[in-house]
């Protein structure tokens, strides 16, 4: 499929998440021991910039990852339906994605890093999820349709080439388009450049995450208090006059619960341009927060 705006090419199948949402809990862990491996190897980046995955054409990845004198890769292969690591030595190791438990999931990865001579220990709680089960005890995650494991990273590569368009149009400080694991979703961030006031009470890692201010974007499959898949976007400090602001396009809305502005999935993929929809959503978001916070957008934007 090809969109209206400049030829990008996209493609948006149907995600409904009842359909989904035991695979969407279980790839959640998965990606979340994968994701700390990455996180406990590598060194701090300013807002947890070390921590997230990134979106491939085959997947997602962890990127190179320094070990000893080499690197490795940690890799999901959602088209071959695998996990691979791969070494700066030549070492390769898959195991297949499969219904399978955590915890089997959790010991397979531990055992292809140990063979191939990579010791790691990570903390095998989960976060930002209710409930938590430690990743060696999860029993009840073990769901896997490949069907609509593939269509979520089809969404995914779709939602990040319209982020990265939106993310050019910025010349202040922006994160990659990244996928944070904790809360399983794709994501960008733009700074003004200033430091926000200090969180009472904030652990050390909201309190880094928002060391200043930001507006982010991005992409949610589901799950918690949205049971659908959605684009958000907020400002944190959220400043006054943001969630009366009127946002593009028609059916975005400001969820008071969320202290955000969502935009149905749904509601993007049936409109005439699923990628002018988006963008209008980033854009027309991003400049209601960034009026009323009084950032100097002359100065961060990009004139074309």
């Amino acid at each position: 499929m090809t969109d209206a705006l400049d030829n990008v090419p996209v493609c948006w199948p149907a995600l409904p998440l009842e359909k989904w949402k035991d695979t969407c809990a279980t790839l959640h862990m998965w990606t979340q021991i994968v994701g700390k491996v990455r996180m406990e190897l590598t060194p701090p980046v300013n807002q947890w910039w070390n921590v997230p995955l990134y979106v491939t054409v085959k997947g997602l990845t962890t990127s190179r990852i320094p070990y000893g004198a080499g690197a490795l890769e940690l890799w999901f292969d959602f088209v071959k339906h695998e996990l691979v690591l791969e070494t700066s030595n030549g070492g390769m190791r898959t195991m297949a994605l499969e219904p399978m438990t955590v915890a089997d999931f959790y010991e397979e990865v531990m055992a292809m890093l140990h063979t191939e001579g990579i010791e790691v220990r990570i903390w095998k709680m989960p976060v930002e999820v209710p409930n938590p089960i430690a990743f060696d005890e999860d029993t009840a995650h073990a769901a896997y349709q490949p069907e609509y494991v593939e269509r979520f990273h089809r969404i995914l590569m779709s939602a990040a080439t319209v982020l990265e368009r939106f993310r050019a149009r910025y010349e202040g400080k922006c994160s990659p388009v990244h996928f944070f694991w904790g809360s399983f979703d794709l994501a960008v961030t733009r700074f003004s450049g200033r430091r926000a006031p200090e969180r009472p009470g904030a652990d050390r890692i909201t309190r880094e995450a928002y060391s200043h201010e930001v507006s982010s974007v991005g992409f949610w499959p589901g799950s918690g208090n949205i049971e659908e898949p959605a684009f958000y976007s907020y400002m944190a400090p959220q400043p006054q006059g943001f969630r009366e602001a009127k946002v593009r396009p028609k059916g975005a809305r400001y969820d008071d619960g969320l202290g955000e502005f969502l935009l149905s999935y749904e509601d993007v993929r049936r409109s005439a341009s699923p990628t002018t929809a988006l963008l209008d959503f980033c854009q027309s978001t991003y400049e209601a927060g960034a009026n009323a916070a009084g950032w100097d957008r002359k100065a961060l934007e990009r004139v074309s």
